[in-house]
């Protein structure tokens, strides 16, 4: 038998049941047992469809198993939409009753299969970000796929989100074009939104850049606006630096679209630190050379890449040593500088003192004090 003819039978059936239900019951008990009935039909039908669903996902990887997992709410409710949508064809209800009611099932299809949509979209970050893991040492492939997956679902969650609401508007007559115009980008309702929505909607495209170019990705080290930190959270419209001193910079999007800063951590999370250290001209420094060789060696923060003692100035007075060390990262670059400025300082100090900075001043022979010296030499 042909599936229109089944369709044509089935209702011809249900329109009798029906039919001869009336002649017992005032309609409006008729039409309330009609939307219970189809809705008890809706909920067994899903029981089996959901169980067989179970059984097709069962050797499947996760993300179909926890896509009928978590989509059995909506589902179920779709099914109970469409169950009382063919109910309301045949349940004895005024036409304009019938519209209501259809009109309403119309509009809570379409916010579910958006909340299907979200599920979905929930279920593929969640398992695609379960692959990387941002607390290892070498993370910038995890903060890549991070941030990306992050930007990028909440622009489609702001989608599924319009596109819905745009659906459910069309729905109406009497804002059918606000819905069209919020859909399309166009007509002067389009025109005035987007104007209000102007900061919003930049953000939101430099989110979208930011997703595709990725000149910051989450625990970056950053230096905004003279402030040194670790990208801490992206959001749609504003991204959190965490400061070195647990202080949090809230900076918008398009600021990093637009404006200059620097990114410590943009291809590798390893740096090169700085020690500055100001000795006398006498100093030995292929002793000092020597020293700091020893002394890196021996800290464990160093990643043993790089290392250079250089005299990079001299003063009249001093000339200035620079001790060039590398880490695996920011931090560890910090520490490793402290420590080694502290244990070069320690060891000149005990060492070679003559090389710690010092004033000069000669007296040639015959020659005579000014005054005020002569009083401080007394």
């Amino acid at each position: 038998m042909e599936p229109e003819t089944i369709e044509a039978e089935f209702e011809r059936v249900v329109s009798g049941a029906v039919a001869l239900t009336s002649a017992y019951l005032p309609d409006w008990a008729t039409a309330l047992l009609v939307y219970a009935v189809a809705a008890l039909v809706a909920l067994v039908l899903f029981r089996g469809v959901f169980n067989l669903l179970n059984r097709i996902v069962e050797g499947r990887d996760l993300f179909w198993r926890s896509l009928v997992g978590r989509g059995a709410r909506p589902l179920r409710l779709v099914f109970l939409i469409v169950a009382l949508g063919f109910a309301n064809g045949l349940a004895p209800v005024s036409s304009a009753a019938a519209a209501a009611i259809g009109h309403l099932l119309l509009v809570a299809l379409i916010l579910c299969l958006a909340w299907i949509a979200q599920t979905a979209l929930y279920i593929w970050a969640t398992l695609h970000m379960r692959r990387f893991k941002l607390d290892a040492e070498d993370n910038l492939l995890a903060r890549k796929h991070v941030t990306q997956t992050r930007i990028l679902i909440r622009v489609a969650k702001i989608m599924i989100g319009v596109v819905a609401m745009a659906a459910a508007l069309m729905t109406f007559p009497a804002v059918r074009q606000y819905g069209v115009s919020l859909l399309a980008a166009g007509g002067a309702a389009g025109i005035v939104v987007g104007l209000a929505l102007q900061p919003v909607l930049k953000n939101l495209i430099a989110g979208i850049q930011l997703a595709v170019t990725q000149p910051i990705r989450i625990d970056d080290a950053l230096i905004v606006e003279g402030e040194w930190g670790n990208v801490e959270e992206i959001t749609s419209t504003y991204v959190v630096i965490k400061l070195w001193d647990w202080r949090r910079l809230v900076v918008p999007l398009s600021y990093f679209i637009e404006q200059p800063f620097q990114n410590w951590t943009r291809e590798s999370a390893e740096l090169i630190g700085t020690v500055m250290i100001y000795l006398d001209h006498s100093a030995d420094i292929a002793a000092i050379r020597a020293k700091g060789a020893e002394i890196v060696a021996a800290n464990k923060l160093w990643d043993g890449k790089v290392y250079a003692v250089q005299v990079t100035d001299f003063r009249e007075r001093e000339l200035e040593l620079r001790v060039l060390v590398s880490a695996r990262s920011a931090p560890k670059v910090f520490d490793l500088r402290c420590e080694m400025r502290e244990a070069l300082i320690g060891w000149i100090q005990a060492e070679m003192p003559g090389a710690l900075p010092r004033t000069r001043a000669e007296i040639l022979p015959g020659s005579e004090l000014l005054p005020s010296a002569r009083q401080q030499s007394a």
